[in-house]
């Protein structure tokens, strides 16, 4: 666990917990143990088990964690995931947070594996995006993983991706791309350039300027797609991105693109349903 994962924790127990959890205090005697079991709602892809596994020992090393079922296995109505045992009061404190985490990661692995299968046959990848909640974007990246899916950037700093509006206050493709080459090499930094373009003139642009590693086809048709993949034909790793629906998916694949990219595995995503029942 790292430092940073580690004030999570404590934040996410403060903001629950505050100065004491006075339902638990007042009617659960400190010295009672017990046992409760995670049991799963709703079929789908189990994720967050080691994550919960570092919530219950940062609240209570005593806890006793024994899993039955790991991180990216498929689950139905019915299962039981894990049971944890130890005070009762630690048992009740630690639920709603495990819970959330479990619930909202499981639920993200879930639509991007729904992802993954339709891709399935052809050889393009499907990425996650920024569109993250504040906060909990390692675990959701690490729930897209879990799926099947891909990480694209984790943040603006581990990839340099110059979008519409970079090329535009920049000045042009030419000059962004320019000025990120010699970004990179007074800072004696290696990140991968991504650029966006919007029509095939932009595509001209960059192809005649290169020095980038991915192309970015924001809101192209499947047919633009198709030739503009054939116009790069290998020189950059291509990315479809805008306006791409999970009926839509396939038509992009087929065009022959590395990548697509889709915001919805982590914006909108329902929950997996799961409850932490006492044993």
């Amino acid at each position: 666990m790292t430092n940073d994962f580690e004030q999570l924790i404590k934040l996410w127990f403060a903001e629950d917990i505050g100065d004491g959890d006075h339902t638990t205090l007042s009617c659960i005697p400190a010295i009672a143990t017990g046992k409760s079991q995670l049991i799963i709602k709703e079929d789908g892809i189990l994720a967050g088990v080691e994550v919960a596994r570092q919530i219950f020992k940062a609240f209570d090393p005593d806890l006793k964690m024994k899993i039955f079922i790991p991180d990216g296995t498929p689950v139905k109505v019915g299962d039981v995931a894990f049971v944890v045992s130890g005070k009762i009061q630690s048992l009740l404190q630690t639920e709603r947070l495990m819970l959330n985490i479990m619930q909202r990661m499981s639920g993200v692995a879930t639509r991007t594996n729904e992802y993954v299968k339709m891709l399935e046959g052809t050889k393009t990848k499907v990425l996650d995006t920024r569109k993250t909640t504040p906060g909990l974007r390692l675990l959701e990246k690490e729930a897209v993983k879990i799926g099947g899916g891909v990480n694209h950037r984790i943040g603006l700093y581990d990839m340099i991706l110059l979008k519409d509006n970079h090329v535009d206050f920049a000045g042009g493709i030419d000059k962004a791309i320019l000025r990120a080459k010699e970004y990179l090499q007074a800072n004696d930094k290696e990140l991968k350039i991504e650029i966006e373009v919007r029509n095939f003139d932009e595509l001209e642009q960059v192809m005649a300027i290169g020095g980038v590693d991915r192309i970015m086809l924001d809101n192209f048709s499947p047919e633009n797609t198709r030739k503009a993949v054939a116009r790069i034909a290998g020189k950059y790793e291509t990315e479809s991105s805008g306006g791409i629906t999970f009926d839509t998916l396939r038509d992009y694949a087929a065009c022959g693109v590395d990548y697509i990219s889709v915001g919805a595995l982590t914006h909108s995503v329902k929950s997996l349903d799961m409850s932490f029942k006492a044993v």
